[in-house]
């Protein structure tokens, strides 16, 4: 055994001598270190590279010492060791694991969950998260993570809106892109970096209903347009591995499509990294019905270029019987095994395989992490309504009565996908508001519901009571966190139990109400916000989401965030989002259910495109976000009014004003418009944003770049092109284009 593994290491360290005067050795010397481990495997052993398994299945180190595991998923920390021991020292090659786990948006220091991290429209803030999770996670010797996940949705109803970021393809990708260099680094060897995972590939956002697991039925410029780009994106960032998605794509389980596997992400892309599947869904294909058997399962799958089996167990051991009689090529089993073995060999495992169990403590819940998480959380909240500024609180308040099931709820703040978020280490805003102003202000506090879903209104008089007796009242409402993330979809987006009632009560005590909505996805808040004097919607915020909430609401720093998807004022709306297409008959001066006269003609009320009931506008558009002060957009200008299709570029500028009192930060939002083209277009599709700081009184001015690529789409021919033609262009605090600056461009031949 041990001449086995001194055969192997010579190999190796022969295959890397004999390319040191290559130019290009970074990348032929892993590819030639590939070849040479390759040539001595067994088709067990190659087999045995493909297979993942969870950490505490009982036969796991019997198969690792038979080299039948590749990959381990969710191992604990005082297990890494041992099980790469086992991997190293007693099997015949002595290939080290890869150790995967979720690592969504934290390890042990929770950041907010994605969706309110691209409410931050905040790129280097996401990324420092995505370095801490990485430095965290590894300390647990984790070095391979299923994130981020990119998949745009339109659809609130799912419950995996809340681990993505939002309705939009560029935003989803700038987003996608921070992420990956956040995990990775720029030198995957290091110990403290993971391989990030782009999942789901794909289509997966776009589910029937908004119910998880479901078909997916999307036109081939879908795919192209809003789909795809920010799979491309992070592919050209360099992410080390794709996931599967689990859906099908017009029929086809992703887990079995060649196309999109092999024929786009490897054939269009040039992209050379491991794809693996979601968590049995290579078996689950049978049940999709779209094979029969499992051995016809991991036929399909590994035909098209679906590199590891998360957890199925189909391909060990189908795929020794499956190459035996000529169903599967052994070339087809070696070009997967060399992607999971590039990936080893990248991340340095091969050279350090072993975990340093001493690294943990210097690591975990750093202070530097702490204060990162409270201010990626503080950015991430979104200002929908502020009357009479009410918010920031004024010196002068003297009670303030904190209400609601999530004003102290330690677990339901970290949101989704939190395996190793730890509650203890949460500060709520409860505690937060009494600890920083307590001594100042009498805190009167009444939960009046024990958890979000909760019905029983005995506590209601009491939470009125306290609220008649406070000068403000902040109200804390949502979801628990069990209420979003995969497989937690709803069809009413209504606050949970009781709560819309609670808020009703509390209102009828007169004091103002600030409304904190703490939630996995946009609700149908209308009701409540009616109510409210101020609402600040935070999303789940992570382990500082009280002190970043407190920061806020007394005004230490002034909200910045913007909404990345829009919010319906009901469910019936959905699908709505802010870069649909112009229908034929775009609304104008509709007449309302309320308002139809009695018997009135079938013809009296036009016939325009919107709801009677909800008529044609979101509650809260994407890009929406208000701040504690204002801000004025102003002179718009071109560097040239026309550029060319082959090589052309112009510049966008304007200038942005801080017209109020407070310093704040601002994002300004480039949104474009194809006037006319030989498909019709969006009403607009954002382009671009910039984050300003801007002092009171101060002026920015803030530019971007336009190039033909960015405006190109897909066509009936099958290609992705730009036109020449007209454009329109905005520069807007958000995608209503209210406050805008607005112009005109020309693309030529």
């Amino acid at each position: 055994m041990k001449r086995s593994r001194l055969i192997t290491a010579l190999l190796l360290s022969l295959a890397l001598t004999a390319c040191l005067n290559d130019r290009k050795c970074g990348r032929d010397a892993i590819d030639d270190k590939v070849e040479a481990l390759l040539s001595q495997m067994t088709l067990t052993e190659k087999i045995g590279q493909l297979n993942q398994l969870d950490g505490y299945i009982p036969q796991l180190e019997s198969e690792l010492r038979e080299g039948k595991v590749g990959s381990v998923l969710n191992c604990p920390a005082d297990r890494v060791n041992r099980l790469q021991h086992i991997a190293v020292d007693s099997s015949r090659l002595g290939i080290p694991l890869l150790m995967g786990r979720d690592v969504i948006h934290g390890f042990k220091t929770i950041f907010p969950i994605p969706l309110a991290q691209a409410a931050s429209f905040n790129d280097a803030l996401v990324e420092k998260g995505a370095r801490i999770a990485a430095e965290e996670a590894t300390s647990a010797g984790i070095r391979h993570t299923y994130s981020p996940m990119i998949d745009v949705t339109r659809d609130p109803r799912w419950g995996r809106i809340a681990e993505g970021y939002g309705e939009d393809a560029y935003l989803t990708s700038r987003m996608g892109v921070a992420v990956v260099k956040g995990y990775q680094g720029d030198d995957l060897t290091k110990p403290n970096t993971m391989a990030a995972t782009a999942k789901h590939f794909a289509g997966y956002g776009m589910t029937e209903s908004g119910r998880d697991y479901n078909i997916c039925d999307v036109s081939e410029a879908t795919l192209h347009d809003y789909i795809f780009p920010p799979f491309k994106a992070v592919a050209d960032a360099g992410a080390a591995t794709f996931m599967a998605a689990f859906n099908e794509v017009n029929g086809v389980p992703a887990s079995g499509s060649k196309r999109l596997l092999n024929d786009v992400l490897r054939g269009e892309w040039g992209w050379r990294g491991m794809v693996i599947s979601d968590y049995y869904s290579i078996e689950q294909m049978r049940i999709q019905g779209y094979v029969e058997t499992l051995d016809e399962a991991a036929a399909v799958a590994v035909n098209a270029g679906m590199d590891m089996d998360m957890m199925s167990r189909v391909y060990y051991p189908n795929l020794l019987e499956l190459v035996k009689n000529g169903t599967v090529k052994e070339s087809v089993i070696d070009d997967a095994v060399r992607n999971v073995l590039r990936l080893k060999f990248k991340l340095g495992l091969f050279e350090n395989p072993y975990l340093d169990e001493n690294r943990a403590a210097s690591v975990l819940y750093a202070p530097e992490h702490l204060q990162a998480a409270r201010e990626i959380a503080t950015e991430s909240c979104v200002l929908l309504k502020n009357d009479n500024n009410v918010l920031p609180l004024a010196d002068n308040v003297q009670s303030v009565a904190v209400i609601g099931p999530m004003a102290n709820a330690p677990v339901e703040q970290l949101g989704t996908w939190c395996f190793d978020g730890e509650p203890d280490h949460c500060v709520t805003p409860l505690k937060a508001i009494t600890d920083e102003y307590g001594e100042r202000l009498k805190i009167n506090y009444v939960p009046g519901l024990a958890y979000s879903r909760d019905k029983n209104e005995n506590d209601f008089s009491a939470a009125v009571s306290a609220a008649r007796k406070s000068d403000v009242v902040l109200l804390f409402v949502g979801e628990e966190a069990i209420l979003s993330g995969e497989a937690k979809c709803r069809a009413d987006l209504n606050l949970p139990g009781a709560q819309g009632k609670l808020v009703e009560e509390v209102a009828k005590a007169g004091k103002p109400v600030v409304l904190v909505v703490m939630a996995g996805r946009p609700l149908t808040i209308g009701k409540e916000v009616e109510k409210s004097a101020a609402v600040l919607y935070a999303f789940h915020g992570g382990t500082m989401a009280g002190p970043a909430l407190a920061d806020l609401l007394f005004g230490k720093v002034s909200p910045s965030g913007k909404l990345p998807v829009t919010f319906p004022k009901m469910v019936g709306q959905i699908p709505i989002y802010y870069n649909q297409k112009q229908t034929g008959r775009p609304p104008h001066d509709p007449v309302l259910l309320d308002d139809i006269p009695l018997e009135a003609k079938q013809t009296s009320l036009g016939f325009t495109s919107y709801w009677l009931d909800a008529g044609v506008d979101p509650l809260y558009p994407f890009g929406y976000g208000l701040s504690y002060t204002t801000f004025e957009y102003t002179k718009i200008q071109f560097s040239s009014p026309t550029m060319t299709l082959k090589d052309g570029r112009i510049t966008i500028f304007c200038e942005v004003t801080n017209k109020g009192n407070r310093a704040a930060k601002e994002t300004a939002q480039l949104y474009i418009q194809d006037i006319a083209a030989t498909m019709t277009r969006p009403v607009k599709e954002l382009k671009g944003y910039e984050k300003v700081s801007i002092e009171p009184g101060e002026t920015a001015v803030v530019s971007f770049d336009i190039t033909p690529d960015m405006l190109a789409f897909y066509h009936e021919d099958g290609k992705t092109y730009a036109e020449p033609g007209r454009f329109r262009a905005w520069i807007a605090p958000s995608s209503s284009l209210q406050g805008a600056v607005e112009g005109e461009f020309e693309i030529k031949d």
